[in-house]
């Protein structure tokens, strides 16, 4: 297998962490342009065997990924994970040498990643975070969005591996901008959701139906390509097209608005989106399959209204 260079022509050795539904995808591309990679799996084998079949070397936990690498990738849930990836039992710095990378892709709170930063850096090892934007479609392909929050030199050495997986990268700033900039495009997101669904909800229950809706925004000023994978689930019945958590999303929010408490500014629409989320979340909506456009069920729900109905009824309409 070829080995993976950075632009400086030194070889680089790739670890992976978090084969998710993102992961799996970049994870995929990087052993398949070329760089050696090493990967752990928690608790779904499958994606860490199809790894292997493509090159991968399985590790058993993340010391030995850490070990086998100079660039390690994490893509986890949010900072909580990360940290214990880091600094647990058989954590990466266990196993990291110094002249290490650890890129944190995941969505996580700024103030972790600080802190993380500061900590390996004593150890000699730098810290990148390179969070992602769009779904796992464009992972698999390799062409997803990357904001980079690192310093100038660890960026130019991280990058080519990054452009394994990524087909816009932008160098946003310095350590933990990359994640501040992912909270704020999140919340431009999932704001659009909350308004998406509270306006669907609101038209159905006034004899709008969830497609004449879509049929005057579809092609209009309004539509976007968030709404049309948003409403390919909402109204197509695609539920692969927009997966993304409500879980995840109100954990996103509440670290949005950890972010504004720091930076002491007042977001009452950011508490108003949170709102939105947590209590989907809290009525039963916490699941792996309970995704951001089911939104409008959980709203239709709190007010005694069936959205699901209202779409079923919709399709018989057109």
């Amino acid at each position: 297998m070829a080995t993976g260079a950075n632009e400086t022509g030194a070889n680089e050795t790739v670890g992976f962490i978090g084969l998710g539904m993102m992961g799996h995808g970049m994870a995929k591309n990087i052993v398949e342009k070329g760089y050696p990679l090493a990967v752990t799996a928690h608790r779904n084998r499958k994606p860490l065997e199809d790894l292997v079949g493509r090159g991968a070397v399985a590790c058993g936990s993340a010391r030995e990924v850490a070990e086998r690498s100079s660039i390690v990738f994490l893509c986890v849930t949010g900072s909580r994970e990360v940290e214990a990836i880091v600094r647990g039992k058989d954590g990466l710095m266990a196993g990291l040498k110094p002249g290490s990378v650890v890129v944190d892709c995941s969505t996580s709170d700024p103030n972790s990643t600080l802190a993380l930063a500061d900590e390996l850096a004593a150890a000699g090892i730098d810290y990148a975070d390179a969070p992602l934007s769009r779904t796992p479609k464009e992972a698999w392909e390799g062409t997803l969005d990357a904001m980079v929050g690192a310093k100038d030199a660890v960026f130019d050495r991280i990058k080519p591996v990054i452009d394994t997986w990524a087909g816009k990268v932008v160098h946003i700033g310095t350590i933990g901008d990359g994640h501040k900039m992912k909270l704020l495009n999140n919340f431009l997101s999932l704001g659009y959701a909350a308004i998406y669904a509270e306006a669907l909800v609101l038209g159905a229950k006034v004899g709008i139906s969830p497609q004449r809706f879509d049929s005057v925004i579809r092609g209009g000023r309004m539509d976007s390509g968030f709404y049309q994978t948003f409403m390919a689930c909402v109204v197509g019945g695609n539920r692969e097209a927009h997966r993304f958590t409500l879980s995840n999303a109100f954990k996103d929010l509440k670290y949005l608005e950890a972010m504004a408490d720091a930076a002491s500014l007042a977001n009452p629409v950011g508490n108003a989106v949170k709102n939105s989320f947590a209590g989907a979340v809290a009525t039963g909506g916490g699941g792996s399959a309970d995704f951001v456009p089911h939104l409008p069920e959980f709203l239709g729900r709190a007010n005694g209204f069936d959205f699901a109905a209202a779409v079923a009824e919709g399709k018989e309409e057109t």
